[in-house]
């Protein structure tokens, strides 16, 4: 009996060694797929440690205007992605932004948390906005040095009609933007306002509700880029 109870919580003990209480979640809306090369954090080859250190946080949008601004900023800074599908509540978020951050020193983070938290449910009500102090305390406390740049949420368009916009997700995309505005003002920081640059573009949408033709992307390369030049 005592060799079978040795033997059980040595299973037990490899059981949980193995099986975190709960793994990082991942999207399950076929809708909002990563995009590009999949969510991951891409890291720059550092080769001149005086040379400014850049980390853009973004979903599959970032993957659209990764290349661009990288090329735009190339000689001038190092840039790394952290390309994710999360929301301000995902599950925790607080330690996965600390494990990023620790690949810095980054002198500018310009990050957008919004794409993958519409859906009714994922960020609980009441909570958008606390829950977006935190993940700005969580920026700071991680890198405490760095120039801190929101980036608003892209517009979403009609399925198939890239001229239109979604009546049903777009006006949750204007008050996340609204409501996160409100943050960084209260927070003094400043926002790279990228709904404001693409609502006049919306022609250049894909036609998949959420991403963009090149030509959209380069739009918002435009926009990143000049944030990111102030901001260094």
């Amino acid at each position: 009996m005592l060799r079978f109870l040795c033997a059980l919580v040595a299973f037990l003990t490899l059981l949980l060694i193995a099986c975190p209480t709960r793994s990082a979640e991942q999207e399950t809306d076929t809708r909002l797929h990563s995009d590009g090369k999949g969510w991951r954090l891409e890291q720059a080859n550092i080769e001149d440690p005086k040379r400014p250190r850049v980390l853009l946080i973004g979903d599959s949008i970032l993957n659209g205007y990764l290349k661009p601004v990288t090329a735009a900023l190339d000689g001038k800074a190092y840039v790394d992605a952290w390309v994710n599908p999360y929301t301000q509540s995902s599950y925790k978020l607080d330690e996965m932004v600390a494990e990023v951050l620790a690949h810095g020193p980054y002198d500018v983070i310009h990050f957008n948390m919004g794409l993958h938290g519409w859906q009714k449910g994922r960020i609980p009500e009441g909570q958008f906005e606390p829950l977006t102090k935190k993940l700005v305390e969580d920026l700071r406390k991680g890198a405490p040095k760095a120039k801190l740049i929101w980036a608003s949420t892209t517009p979403v368009t009609t399925k198939g009609k890239p001229g239109e916009l979604d009546a049903e997700i777009n006006p949750i995309i204007i008050e996340h933007n609204r409501m996160a505005a409100k943050v960084m003002s209260e927070l003094n920081l400043p926002v790279d306002d990228l709904y404001a640059v693409m609502l006049p573009h919306i022609d250049l949408a894909r036609g998949d509700q959420f991403h963009w033709k090149p030509e959209g992307y380069e739009l918002m390369k435009h926009s990143v880029v000049e944030c990111l030049m102030i901001g260094r």
